[in-house]
Order: structure tokens, then C-alpha cells, then sequence
């Protein structure tokens, strides 16, 4: 039976596991014995305090940064470096390259991935349509608004053949409103298309309206505090955030952290 919320069956084997890993910058601790896992389809988000090591855990997800202790895999198979076949990310500051339109900002994984020029404008363009995007595929990003420029980089990791979705604050620099307009588009293509994501945020109300899980963590050195279960019906509707249930999880997410910022147990 499908779990109320989710886009991933109870039952179904992981489609990327974190055991009991630890990541350390020199002697600096930024999380320790780490573990949870993701089902194919499903959307988890990391939340909790700054400096908790929320975005060190994604990047041992996407092969960008090696567990010291214990392993992370993907579809059983451990990660030992960047695996853009499988996995595709979207940072908070973009990378987009100034000097190249939309269009050609989202060719630019399916160029480095040697695919043929005209089958991967095609590719770019269909994406960018996904996103809302099509009609200004020749601006460069100095011409575009900051939740279009925000589109163009969710547009490139989208056109990509990879199954898992790392996203990494990628809403930050956005207004509220702005945040959750791109959410619920955001939300609309990945249940299309059944991508598995893993999104590390600050707020807790894009977290729960997004989310079908959501890993808590402690202060540094971060560790897994909680995993909250999600229980809000799919398709998701911006109607949901007057829902009690949605302020009833948002309070109780919110209480996880102040609790941490009391040194409460």
C-alpha cells in the first residue's frame, strides 16, 4: 500500500542509502553517524540549525565529498566520486555561465556528456518549456528575473537521463511567494516524472510542503535527530498550507529545533 503523502511505495528497495556516515574537514566534525534512506520517487528534505552539516551530507550523496566513516550508495552500489549519469544537482548560488542564453546554459550538461548538438538543443528546449521557460530561451541570466534564473538551473538538472535530484537551498535568494510558486512547479514535474530528491533547506514550511519525509538534524557535529513522515495527500496545492495537519507538522518541526537550540534532549 502506498504511504498517505508519498510517491514512493513502503515496500520498495532504496533508491539511495546514508549509513552511519561521518564527514570531517581536517579535524573539524560536519556530521556524524548519518543514516537514512531514500525510496525511488521519493522527496526527503534535510532541515536544521546552520552549520549542522546538512549540505556536507548532500555532497556525499552526489560523490562530491567522501564519507570518513561508513558508506552511502546508490541503487546498492557504493559512491566513490560524481555519478552525473545517475545524479544531477542544483546549488544555492546557480553556476550559471554568464555568457551563455538559457538554452545553451542547459545544453551545457548534455554537451559535456557528448551528446549530439541537435538532439540536445531539442532536449533543452523541451526542458525549458517544462519549466516555463520556453519563450526566453536566447536571454542571457543578467536579463532574467531571479526566479527564472533559478528555473534555467532546475531546467538543466532536469534534462539529464539521472533519476536522483540533489538540491541544495536552491530557493534561498527568493521571496516566500516566489519560493513556493517554484516549488509547486517544481513538485508538478518531478511526480511526471518520478525523480528521487533530496532537497536541504532552512524553511520549514517549504519543507513540509514539499516533502514526503523530512530528516531532522542536531547541531554540529549534525546528526539525525528525527525523520518525520509527511502526512499530506498528493498532488500537493498551495490550499494545503491552511490545512491544521500542515501547522500541526510545521509546529512540530519547529519545536524539534528550538529544542536543539536549548540543549533539550
Amino acid at each position: 500500500m502506498e504511504r498517505v503523502g508519498s510517491r514512493a511505495g513502503a515496500g520498495t528497495s532504496p533508491a539511495l542509502r546514508v549509513d552511519d556516515v561521518t564527514l570531517m574537514y581536517g579535524d573539524v566534525v560536519a556530521a556524524h553517524d548519518i543514516s537514512f534512506d531514500v525510496r525511488p520517487g521519493e522527496f526527503v528534505s534535510l532541515i536544521g540549525p546552520s552549520g549542522c552539516g546538512k549540505s556536507s551530507v548532500l555532497r556525499a550523496i552526489g560523490g562530491l565529498l567522501p564519507a570518513t566513516v561508513g558508506q552511502v550508495s546508490v541503487s546498492d552500489t557504493p559512491v566513490t566520486g560524481p555519478r552525473p549519469a545517475e545524479i544531477s544537482f542544483v546549488f544555492q548560488d546557480l553556476a550559471l555561465y554568464p555568457w551563455r542564453s538559457a538554452l545553451r546554459n542547459v545544453e551545457i550538461a548534455l554537451q559535456f556528456a557528448g551528446t549530439p548538438r541537435r538532439q540536445r538543443r531539442a532536449r533543452a528546449m523541451d526542458a525549458l518549456a517544462r519549466v516555463g521557460l520556453g519563450d526566453v530561451a536566447d536571454r542571457f541570466p543578467h536579463q532574467l528575473s531571479g526566479g527564472m534564473r533559478q528555473r534555467v538551473a532546475i531546467a538543466r538538472a532536469l534534462v539529464s537521463d539521472a533519476k536522483i535530484l540533489l538540491l541544495d537551498e536552491p530557493f534561498a535568494a527568493l521571496d516566500e511567494q516566489s519560493r513556493l510558486n517554484i516549488g509547486a512547479q517544481l513538485i508538478a514535474i518531478l511526480e511526471e516524472e518520478r525523480k528521487t530528491v533530496v532537497f536541504v533547506t532552512h524553511s520549514l514550511s517549504e519543507a513540509a510542503y514539499l516533502s514526503d519525509r523530512i530528516v531532522v538534524m542536531s547541531p554540529r557535529p549534525g546528526g539525525v535527530r528525527d525523520v518525520i513522515d509527511v502526512p499530506l495527500e498528493r498532488p500537493r496545492h498551495a490550499s494545503l498550507m491552511r490545512d491544521p495537519i500542515f501547522h500541526e507538522l510545521t509546529d512540530r518541526l519547529s519545536a524539534l529545533l528550538y529544542a536543539d537550540s536549548q540543549g533539550v534532549t
